[in-house]
């Protein structure tokens, strides 16, 4: 299972035939005017709205036809390994930890292949997401040819995954983290790119506490997959950010074990796990020339890697959330989540 060289999963380019390319233009221009009709509500950034969709979350218009191209196009296979999440939630650091683990050849900080790629590219071009940059640009890419396991990402909520997802049995990890720090985290990473950056939450929050992000609610989008996990603990691994932070080691013990990638008895007396786990720190990857001075292509604009690495810390919310909002969103998280069994880091540490 282990690769020597790991493939980017990243579509070259489109179709080479002119009639499935412009097929294919066909199906998103025909998205593009039915989303166009959905009900709107403002996004809280300075241009496009978001639209609703059916399911009941909200996103921009280009990625909900991005979503719904994927709901017809994408075919899932056993082997294939799913990292889904609510945006800032640590997808940026789950990527990397997995590519790392599935694709580990056992060389060692320097010799490894994986983390030589780790080194050498941003994690969102080894593990892509579906929505943001497989099926954008007018593109229904064939991945069938990609060898197993073939490692994607999204933030798709659960009711709006490709069918094929659920259906093939293939593995899907889901990490989550207190929702004052992902809020915190959300707002930092609108606010660098507006043209103006506001300097003010207040905005975010309000929207966050309606149900107005990304991809709708943060809640709704935590309890669905937490459901899914209960329902199929063997094709849904949960995780939250605070379990990872606090046990990076035993998390990605656990995660290796799950995804049929478990370390060995001999990979542990010689630290393959733990070099992982180096490799794969904020300081190393922040640190990687490519993510310092590299852009990586989501939503067809070129992004700053840099952005993908602010702080990475647990509880760095009092510095932006008054003890009001902090409250709020407590409460907020206390009566969706109640009932369910999920419980999550929220208590205040002001």
């Amino acid at each position: 299972m282990a690769s020597a060289s790991p493939p980017s999963l990243l579509p070259a380019s489109a179709p080479n035939a002119e009639e499935d390319e412009e097929s294919h233009r066909e199906v998103y221009e025909q998205l593009r005017q039915l989303v166009s009709t959905y009900p709107t509500v403002p996004s809280g950034f300075d241009t496009a709205p978001y639209h609703r969709h059916p399911d009941g979350w909200y996103t921009s218009l280009p990625a909900m036809v991005s979503v719904m191209v994927a709901q017809r196009h994408f075919t899932a296979r056993d082997t294939d390994i799913i990292i889904a999440t609510f945006p800032k939630c640590g997808t940026t650091w789950l990527k990397a930890l997995l590519f790392a683990t599935v694709h580990r050849d056992g060389g060692g900080v320097e010799d490894d292949a994986a983390l030589a790629q780790l080194r050498a590219r941003n994690p969102h071009e080894l593990v892509p997401f579906l929505e943001i940059q497989v099926y954008v640009r007018d593109r229904v890419p064939d991945l069938s040819s990609l060898p197993a396991p073939r490692l994607l990402a999204t933030h798709i909520p659960r009711p709006s995954l490709p069918a094929s997802i659920a259906a093939s049995g293939c593995k899907v990890v889901y990490i989550c983290r207190d929702p004052k720090d992902c809020l915190v985290s959300l707002w930092h990473f609108h606010d660098a790119q507006r043209p103006e950056p506001r300097g003010d939450v207040g905005e975010e929050f309000r929207l966050f506490c309606d149900g107005v992000s990304p991809v709708g609610s943060y809640w709704d989008h935590v309890l669905a997959y937490w459901r899914w996990h209960v329902e199929r603990p063997g094709q849904v691994l949960f995780m939250t950010y605070e379990e990872l932070s606090a046990d990076t080691l035993g998390q990605l013990r656990r995660l290796a074990e799950f995804v049929g990638r478990p370390f060995t008895g001999e990979e542990r007396a010689a630290r393959v796990d733990e070099a992982i786990v180096k490799a794969c720190s904020f300081e190393s990857l922040a640190g990687a020339e490519v993510n310092r001075s590299g852009t990586v292509e989501l939503m067809e604009e070129p992004m700053r890697n840099a952005e993908f690495f602010r702080r990475g810390v647990v509880g760095g919310w009092p510095n932006y959330l008054s003890l009001e909002m902090a409250t709020r969103i407590d409460e907020i998280t206390e009566s969706k989540f109640k009932g369910s069994g999920l419980v999550l880091p929220t208590m205040m540490t002001m």
